[in-house]
């Protein structure tokens, strides 16, 4: 804690600066990049060192400005080169690692932050704020999480000592493990996995982004990761234009990410993916078990996310290693 510390107390003298002041730069770049359109945020790291650190940045810039209509969606990718990187009029584009005079791919229309963790959190922290202040909303306001959270419990409330009762409707679409549920009308007829998700891509509107909510185990099913590049490449052939695609992990996204989803600009398609529950355990003092109370949350956000009119299709895993096999070979 103390390197940290020590690193953020470094930098700390220069945020007092009008100028020179790196996180007032970031900051004023970021919300006038949403104000003007370009209101996707890609974050690459290249060599930062720093593992996990764009997937924290994630959370804070989505939940800190993400509401009232307005936001910067961030966008994780896993690389410079990944799907996704190409520059489009609505991205702004942000290097984690590579100093502004270092050459190579993504520095046009790019902002380049390099520094140690420590001065990062603080940086960060700092022109979020400012960027927060640009966009007129209050970056510490939550006023949309709560929407998925009073959902869930509605599902879960039940008579005491039963399990609760979640409705389960048949798939619109099987295809060996991977079930397809969708709203009526939502996947255009498709017959297969391949066109299911292809009929998502398309449902995604110009200017627009999806989102893949993996309610899985990030450990055991790591594998899903994988779908954001995948779809982000498949996107780019059927729309022969880069389309922004996020991956969040559920029920974790619900408080960071979620607060965009159903707060920000009303642009977003979403990916649900549930899996079966093979080995499960009860909550101590609930009726109900952790594999019934996280589909549960699955259910929640899923809910909230249709009344609010966002396109959202689930899919759901009957085997898991074998559905995410699927998967990729159905966007392959």
């Amino acid at each position: 804690m103390e390197p940290l510390l020590e690193q953020a107390a470094a930098l700390a003298a220069t945020l007092r600066q009008p100028y020179d002041n790196p996180a007032l730069t970031l900051g004023a770049a970021l919300g006038s990049s949403a104000l003007a359109g370009r209101d996707k945020l890609v974050i690459a790291d290249h060599g930062s060192g720093l593992a996990g650190f764009g997937a924290w940045a994630e959370q804070l810039v989505a939940g800190a400005l993400g509401k009232d209509g307005r936001g910067l969606l961030p966008v994780v990718v896993e690389d410079v080169r990944a799907p996704g990187f190409e520059l489009a009029p609505d991205m702004r584009r942000v290097i984690l690692g590579r100093r502004p005079d270092e050459p190579g791919p993504g520095r046009e229309a790019g902002i380049s932050v390099a520094g140690p963790l420590g001065a990062q959190f603080l940086l960060w922290e700092y022109a979020t704020a400012v960027a927060a202040r640009v966009l007129g909303v209050d970056p510490f306001g939550e006023p949309d999480v709560r929407e998925s959270a009073a959902s869930t419990a509605a599902l879960l409330r039940s008579e005491e000592g039963t399990a609760p009762t979640v409705v389960r409707r048949p798939p619109a679409l099987v295809e060996g493990s991977v079930e397809v549920h969708a709203p009526e009308g939502a996947l255009k007829g498709a017959a297969t996995l391949a066109g299911a998700l292809e009929a998502v891509l398309e449902a995604v509107p110009d200017g627009g982004y999806l989102a893949v909510l993996a309610y899985l185990d990030r450990r055991g099913d790591a594998e899903a990761a994988g779908l954001r590049a995948l779809l982000a490449a498949r996107a780019a052939k059927v729309r022969r234009r880069p389309v922004p695609v996020t991956f969040g992990w559920g029920p974790g996204h619900l408080h960071t990410t979620g607060q965009y989803h159903k707060g920000g600009p009303q642009n977003g398609t979403f990916l649900q993916v549930t899996g079966a529950v093979t080995a499960d355990l009860p909550v101590p003092g609930r009726p109900y078990s952790l594999g019934e109370l996280q589909l549960a949350q699955a259910f929640g956000d899923l809910r909230v996310l249709r009344s609010v009119g966002r396109p959202a299709v689930r899919l759901h895993l009957r085997d898991r290693p074998e559905g995410l096999a699927r998967l990729a070979d159905a966007l392959a």
